[in-house]
């Protein structure tokens, strides 16, 4: 695991929350906004509601919410903070603005050049 401060850790355990409830807010508002009447407050596990909903953004934001539930998880267990593909500290400053990154600001470059957004990676 990467070296960060426990104050670091927080900081960072607090941004994935804090990304985390906004991803919920902007599936409610998609959701109003294409009619759907979903109440996701008080369902058990909203990625279950969600999985069949059909729209990119939705889909782009319920994949984000896993990412975001797989770095706390590596949080809690203390395997976060390295780059996935160079194993190199990924910076606390690009954790906090992406609390979700799984790679170094340099092996994003390169995994983006490979696959552009949007793009499906296939073999």
């Amino acid at each position: 695991m990467a070296n960060f401060t426990e104050d670091q850790l927080q900081q960072i355990k607090a941004a994935l929350h804090k990304r985390y409830l906004e991803l919920q807010d902007e599936i409610r508002s998609e959701l109003v906004n294409a009619g759907e009447e979903f109440d996701v407050r008080q369902a058990d596990d909203i990625n279950n509601i969600l999985a069949d909903v059909d729209t990119a953004l939705i889909d782009k934001q319920i994949n984000e919410m896993r990412e975001l539930e797989m770095s706390e998880k590596y949080l809690m267990e203390l395997e976060f903070g390295d780059c996935v593909d160079c194993g190199v500290e990924i910076s606390f400053e690009r954790l906090i603005a992406n609390p979700s990154a799984q790679r170094c600001i340099e092996c994003q470059r390169k995994f983006e050049k490979f696959y552009p957004p949007g793009s499906t990676p296939s073999l």
